[in-house]
Parts: structure tokens; sequence; C-alpha cells
């Protein structure tokens, strides 16, 4: 998995901005005193700010939580409501045929009537305004889409934030990263049936829970030497979104040495909405304990019970 493979929870697909882990520690009081006190409040101090910062972001006037539906492109042309025109794709990609008096904005540039936007690689995608929305025009596992975007959407404008558990520092753990001798292509299913994507996994993270020996495979993550880790545990279904959990992990040290800070393990954009396209986490990686941190189940999406 690459920066152009790897979902983003962010404001649109293409937006793959950093969303650095700093490694939690002690906050010295004005007077230079540090103690379990300071700790523990500057821990939950930098997780609530990232966690509120990692929501804006997901509600983002454009973001997830603004597309309105996931439509997929065939050879004839079709009408979607949410969106202008006729869509189609073909050898030479996608193109839209939009109606008179209609128009969009490309790269800055304002087009009208018949529009090519030409062959979209893998996980790619381009941004046309139309008006207050985002059309996106991507493609998922081969595919061409077309995702609208928004803002007025009631998920969005309803979104209370996204519920967590209490962070606790016990859930920060010192793991070793073990690189494979060459990247392994790795196939993995997706949250829209039928789906697969296939990533380079560049190596594996091997770390200590509870006294258990676990491990991770790794993808590569949106910043250089970065890496992403897709899982599931015990509490997938239960308190955390039963598809996968994300979570990102700094470069590691010379040494191998990194740190895994579950309680930054989020949900994908699959939790939210259902018009998201985002990969599950490889077989290995489904760890046989229960994480309690990090994000769990957003509101309204949580099992049915009988």
């Amino acid at each position: 998995m690459s920066v152009r493979d790897v979902p983003d929870t962010r404001a649109t697909d293409s937006d793959k901005e950093a969303d650095g882990h700093p490694t939690p520690g002690g906050v010295t009081t004005p007077g230079g005193v540090t103690g379990p006190g300071t700790e523990a409040n500057g821990f939950a101090a930098e997780w609530e700010e990232w966690h509120r910062a990692k929501d804006a972001r997901l509600a983002a006037e454009h973001g997830f939580l603004a597309i309105t539906g996931l439509h997929w492109l065939a050879a004839e042309p079709q009408r979607f409501p949410d969106a202008p025109g006729a869509w189609s794709t073909g050898p030479d990609g996608v193109t839209v045929e939009l109606d008179e008096g209609t128009e969009l904005v490309v790269d800055g540039t304002l087009v009208r009537g018949r529009h090519l936007f030409g062959v979209i690689p893998e996980r790619g995608g381009v941004n046309a305004e139309w008006g207050d929305s985002v059309i996106e025009v991507a493609k998922r596992g081969g595919h061409d889409v077309v995702r609208p975007r928004h803002p007025g959407h009631p998920l969005r404008v309803d979104f209370a934030g996204t519920p967590a558990y209490t962070p606790d520092p016990r859930w920060v753990v010192t793991g070793r990263y073990i690189p494979f001798p060459e990247p392994r292509p790795t196939t993995v299913g997706a949250s829209v049936e039928g789906l697969r994507h296939v990533y380079d996994a560049p190596g594996r993270i091997a770390f200590s829970l509870d006294g258990r020996e676990l491990s991770l495979t790794a993808f590569n993550g949106h910043t250089p030497g970065s890496l992403t880790v897709l899982f599931t545990d015990a509490t997938s279904g239960v308190t955390t979104y039963a598809a996968n959990r994300d979570l990102r992990v700094d470069a590691p040290g010379p040494d191998g040495a990194v740190v895994l800070d579950f309680n930054r393990a989020t949900n994908l954009p699959c939790a939210y909405t259902d018009f998201a396209t985002c990969p599950l986490p490889p077989a290995e990686n489904r760890l046989p304990v229960a994480v309690e941190a990090g994000e769990k189940i957003p509101y309204g999406r949580e099992p049915a019970t009988t």
C-alpha cells in the first residue's frame, strides 16, 4: 500500500495530507516541573486535540460525510440525481455530456458541453466543482466511479463527532518493524462486495500486548517511511466498527523500533457511509485480543440487535 493506495478519512481521496502521530509523553508545567499527573493530563489533551482535528477533516465541506452517492460508470451514458449531465466511460476514459446552461470547473477551467476527463489512474481522482458541490471522478478496483459531495448532505450536517474510548497510556506499545526481503503483493477485500485491492506490504510489526506476542502486516503510509496498519480485534463488531480499523505508525527508528498508539486507531470512511470503497485488513491482521482503545462505531451505524 502506498500513498496513492491508502484511503484517507479526510477531506477527499485526493487530499493525502500527513497526519503524524507524535509520541505521547510528559508535559512540562510552566514552572518546569513534570510528574505523573501532568503526564496523564498532557497525554489526554494531545489525544483530544488530535481527535477533534481528525473529526473536523472528516466533516469538511466536501469530505466523506458530504458524499451522496457512489455511481459506477459504464459505456452507456447514465444520469444521476446528485450530479449534472450524462456520464460514461470507455477506452479514452471518463466523459460527461453537460446539459445546456450547465457548467463545471475542472482544474480551474470552466467547461461546458462535452468534457473528457481522460483515463483516471487506479486510486486516482479528479474533483470537478459544481456550484457549492464537488463531483469526484475516480477509479477504484479498476472501475471508474462518480461520487458527488454536497455540503448540505444530512450525514455531514448532523455529524456529532465520533465516539471513542477514553485515551489510556497502557495502549501505547513499543514494537519492532521487520521488513520483508521484498515487498509482498497482498490482495484484500473491500467494503464494496466483489471489489478487491492489491497492495505491496513492505514488512510486519511485532509487539507484545497483555503478555501475548502478536504481529501485524504493515502497508506504506502517507508520509515517507511511515506505515499504515489495517486490523480487527475482539472488539470489532461489538464496540468498534466490524470491517476494519486503521492505525498510522511513524517511521521506524534505526533499530526498527516503532510506537503503536492504539488510542489513535481510527475508523475508515466506510464506517460512516456506504459510499466508500475501503480495503479490509489482511487475514493475518485479525488480533485475538480486545483492543479497547481508539474510535468506536459511529453514531447511527451500530449493528442491529434482536
